[in-house]
């Protein structure tokens, strides 16, 4: 199974259209506040679906949930690609929100059942970091095979039709899955109607119990807030790296999308492969930090560090110092990522995983719904740099109100190495 684990991974993010998200909405005259509103769109669907789609995934079975969600994404590409109007776009973002509802938390609970039933569960961290470090390897071909797409046609909006065949194989691939991973699901007698309502409560029980624990409360609010931060501002990098390749002396005698084509698919090539390194190091940030809530805290600073300095330097238009600030937070994020679900998943029953998962995944909605438009603003009104730049100032105002532990072990040894000092948080 960790081959087809991996597998799934490298399939579900050969995602075409990821490097040049935004330079396509661009090119097709919006906004970024109208960029924004899509990506609101998109994730308010995502957060009115999240729950019962994880619901369902532990009721009836996490494969079926898994399949669904495939073929919403293969609807949605198929309408970006043959119908570029405003009206239509919302329609396949909230599609994508759909695909994205069935699978989010589903999958990473299939791979936390496996490793359960296995007896395997002390690895959480190292497994799910190396079976993401598959899926960065497959964003790294992405990148290079979206490169050559947009380099050859001369527009970004071919992306979404090659975006389909991968993901035809990915639903091929989840067929294969055996039967076990969909977890522990009751048989209940009854009418159609009554089995479904015994289901749902049963399940909806199991699912309530997650709010009883404050750390787990602590994990998924910090997890979801940075999360909704990154995926709000990642895709900013964009713009900053088409700056970059107009002001750079190469390639002068392409056309304007073919130089930008070069540069971004080649940065995310590397981003890619170094994302990639981290995920499968993830294990070694919680041993020097001492600890899993430790590391989680330290990731969350250091990551709105860095999106604050990209923001400064793309202000002043120094872009490099900004796209390597972008790199970084890339790298943090990948980081964060394993060991947040490991930590989550240590105070939540397998039983209700997928459950708890999804709410972290609709927390991260709910935010990234409220920051897309506001950031899309900011950025029209003011600039890309200063936006940013505000909305990592507002995250590392809130760190002291969702950080996982009360004492962090890293600041204590920075303040005082020889006393032990107790940094608390509210």
């Amino acid at each position: 199974m960790f081959v087809k684990f991996c597998l799934y991974g490298f399939l579900k993010n050969l995602r075409f259209f990821d490097p040049f998200i935004i330079l396509f909405f661009r090119e097709m005259g919006m906004s970024f506040l109208n960029i924004g509103v899509l990506f609101s769109i998109r994730e308010i669907s995502t957060n009115i679906l999240e729950i019962p789609t994880g619901v369902i995934a532990d009721a009836y079975g996490r494969k079926k949930s898994m399949v669904a969600a495939f073929i919403s994404y293969l609807l949605s590409f198929a309408i970006f690609y043959l119908f570029p109007n405003f009206l239509l776009y919302s329609i396949a973002m909230v599609l994508f929100a759909s695909g994205e509802a069935f699978r989010s938390g589903t999958h990473k609970a299939m791979i936390l059942e496996y490793l359960r039933v296995k007896g395997i569960e002390n690895m959480k961290v190292e497994y799910y970091g190396y079976t993401r470090a598959f899926s960065q390897l497959g964003s790294s071909l992405s990148s290079l095979i979206a490169l050559s797409i947009v380099f050859l046609s001369g527009s970004y909006r071919p992306v979404f039709l090659f975006s389909i065949i991968p993901y035809i194989f990915g639903l091929i691939l989840i067929l294969t899955y055996p039967s076990f991973l969909d977890g522990e699901i009751s048989e209940i007698k009854g009418a159609w109607k009554e089995r479904i309502k015994s289901r749902f409560s049963s399940t909806l029980k199991d699912f309530g119990r997650i709010f009883t624990k404050r750390e787990a409360l602590r994990a998924i609010f910090n997890s979801s807030l940075f999360d909704g931060l990154f995926k709000s501002s990642k895709d900013y990098l964009q713009p900053i790296l088409k700056g970059q390749a107009l002001v750079l002396p190469l390639f002068l005698y392409l056309a304007e999308e073919k130089r930008v084509s070069v540069v971004v698919g080649v940065i995310y090539f590397f981003l890619y492969l170094l994302t990639s390194t981290a995920s499968k190091n993830a294990s070694k940030i919680v041993k020097k930090a001492k600890s899993i809530t430790a590391a989680i805290n330290i990731t969350y600073i250091s990551g709105c560090i860095l999106l604050l300095i990209a923001g400064f330097f793309t202000f002043i238009k120094i872009y490099w110092i900004a796209v390597l600030s972008f790199i970084l937070l890339y790298i943090v994020q990948n980081f964060r990522r394993p060991i947040n679900v490991a930590y989550i998943s240590d105070n939540i029953s397998h039983k209700t995983m997928a459950s708890g998962l999804s709410v972290e995944s609709q927390l991260k909605s709910v935010v990234m719904a409220i920051l897309s438009p506001i950031i899309g603003y900011m950025a029209d009104k003011f600039g890309v740099g200063i936006a940013l730049v505000i909305i990592s100032v507002i995250f590392l105002l809130l760190f002291p109100i969702i950080a996982v532990s009360k004492t962090i072990p890293f600041f204590n040894s920075m303040f005082d190495r020889k006393r032990e000092v107790k940094v608390k948080f509210l």
